[in-house]
């Protein structure tokens, strides 16, 4: 009898809990901010692109809102940057020499050179500089650092000006060649704005990135031969490595200057080019625009978090 009653009444087992998952496809519902499929995100992204054209406008028209001279300065950094480059460079080292139409050779090079530096910088900074749009509105995040690279390309564009100006002073024609600034500036664009992304996911892990990266560009400048012609800067080392001055060449920094100089200079020859250029430049911005986007997707849903 003791047993009887000592004995557990029978449990009825608990229902399984429902599967939510399959509850959300269902009444399609998703995971909020989760990744889309590549092909989608693109979509999404071309979608927003006058997004991007407005942001980058006004980020630019913002710029130097404060500044008396306002948007001078667009043109006015460069040219003093170049000035400078000029006296250490050109007067005191001495590396103008044997480089025809040094001026015109020194500032496109500072030009060019700064359009590169300024969209890595301010990719860097696109998504930790950006918190409060990030986490306030859903959009591809990767607008942001192809917005920041499509306004320092505007920037440029105002500089261009200048620089056209300085070459007909110096005596140098206009020519056909010039139209080659088109391709050589998309190619350019297309690296920086991929470089920019890679550097704006990891910004975004890591911030103090951006305190590093000043000093990663100025080593960068000073191998890409923006104040001299690595050609004879090389050539006069006749202990280095043949495989040194092929690097330094073929460093995509190096190849964008020289093919502006080259559409630009008519005194800079198709010899001073590395062999094989365009299809150097078409692979570094393939690697760089395609390889940078990719990078920058795999992390969409990780930007503004935590």
């Amino acid at each position: 009898m003791s047993q009887v009653l000592d004995t557990p009444p029978p449990t009825t087992p608990a229902p399984a809990p429902p599967d939510l998952s399959a509850l959300a496809a269902r009444h399609g519902l998703a995971v909020s901010g989760a990744r889309p499929s590549l092909p989608r995100y693109v979509r999404q992204l071309w979608a927003r692109r006058h997004f991007i054209g407005a942001f980058a406008t006004a980020k630019l028209t913002a710029q130097y809102s404060q500044a008396k001279l306002g948007q001078v300065w667009q043109v006015m950094t460069p040219l003093l940057n170049a000035a400078v480059y000029y006296f250490i460079f050109g007067e005191l080292l001495d590396t103008s020499r044997g480089v025809a139409d040094y001026i015109p050779f020194l500032v496109t090079g500072v030009f060019v050179w700064t359009f590169t530096q300024s969209s890595i910088m301010a990719g860097t900074r696109a998504i930790s500089g950006n918190l409060g749009l990030v986490r306030a509105l859903h959009f591809p995040r990767a607008a942001l650092p192809i917005s920041f690279a499509l306004q320092q390309l505007q920037q440029l564009l105002f500089s261009m000006a200048a620089l056209f100006v300085i070459l007909l002073c110096f005596g140098i024609p206009v020519a056909a060649s010039w139209l080659l600034v088109l391709p050589a500036l998309f190619l350019q664009f297309t690296f920086n704005a991929g470089v920019a992304m890679v550097m704006a996911r990891m910004g975004a892990k890591t911030p103090d990135i951006a305190q590093l990266m000043p000093f990663v560009l100025r080593t960068w400048m000073y191998a890409s031969g923006v104040m001299f012609s690595i050609s004879h800067v090389t050539g006069s080392h006749k202990g280095l490595p043949s495989w040194v001055p092929e690097l330094l060449q073929a460093n995509p920094a190096a190849v964008y200057i020289d093919l502006m100089r080259f559409a630009l200079i008519d005194s800079f020859h198709a010899s001073q080019l590395p062999p094989h250029v365009w299809a150097i430049a078409t692979g570094w911005a393939l690697l760089a625009g395609v390889g940078g986007f990719i990078y920058f997707w795999k992390a969409e849903e990780t930007y503004g978090r935590g």
